[in-house]
């Protein structure tokens, strides 16, 4: 069959009556880590370690008639890593929970779906890969609030009272996890994602303050920030 003759016959199939003319574009898959993110972050969580993921597929297909075909009359078959998950698999079944891939490996899943009749009318494929998760100290100002535009590294000032605020990014959020602890000096002082510090007596001085989050047995992200008291901090107009 010469390949002219082959496009017109498949052109002729795709203008049958009750015939799918679907594309590539047609199936998305979309992933939502169930992993943590500070409230009103513009982007989303990562793929956590030791977590899991929540994988849509988004189908937008039409007949020959270019009607919209209802999603719920779809069959949606899921694969991950090549093994066929039977019991996410079915109509209605348009997502599918995926456990997190192991460090520095890759996790792929992919999604066929059918129409009621079992003919094949789309798919598409995803890889998961983990991220690093972290942590990062934000000042909570009494009358902005907390400054999400400018993470504390290094050396922090503090004046007659600072209430700092940890927001851990891409940890998995399962069993209440992540679990958040401050510690002073090496010592544990709190839990949560704020402390308040307030320095006593006269005198300047400095410490070591440390945030470790923690989801698993493996999973931890830390920060650690040189506090400061007791001296006034220089006038810097460019804020630094």
């Amino acid at each position: 069959m010469s390949f002219r003759f082959f496009f017109i016959a498949l052109a002729f199939f795709l203008l049958l009556p009750g015939a799918i003319s679907a594309q590539s574009q047609d199936v998305a898959i979309v992933a939502e880590p169930i992993s943590s993110a500070p409230p009103l972050y513009p982007g989303k969580p990562l793929v956590p370690l030791e977590g899991s993921v929540r994988v849509v597929a988004v189908a937008d297909l039409k007949n020959a008639s270019r009607k919209q075909i209802d999603p719920n009359s779809l069959v949606y078959a899921w694969t991950v890593d090549g093994t066929k998950i039977l019991d996410s698999s079915g109509i209605w079944k348009e997502a599918i929970i995926v456990a997190s891939p192991l460090q520095y490996r890759v996790r792929d899943v992919s999604v066929s779906v059918m129409n009621s009749d079992g003919s094949f009318v789309g798919g598409a494929t995803l890889s998961l890969s983990p991220m690093e998760p972290l942590v990062r100290i934000y000042e909570n100002d009494p009358l902005l609030g907390i400054r999400y535009d400018r993470a504390l590294s290094d050396r922090y000032a503090i004046a007659v009272e600072s209430t700092l605020y940890a927001a851990p990014f891409s940890l998995p959020t399962a069993r209440g996890a992540p679990l958040l602890r401050w510690f002073l000096n090496s010592a544990t002082v709190q839990t949560g994602n704020s402390i308040t510090l307030r320095p006593t007596g006269s005198g300047s001085g400095s410490a070591s303050l440390s945030i470790i989050a923690s989801a698993g047995s493996y999973t931890t992200a830390t920060t650690n920030l040189s506090l400061t008291f007791g001296t006034k901090p220089g006038l810097n107009i460019f804020d630094l």
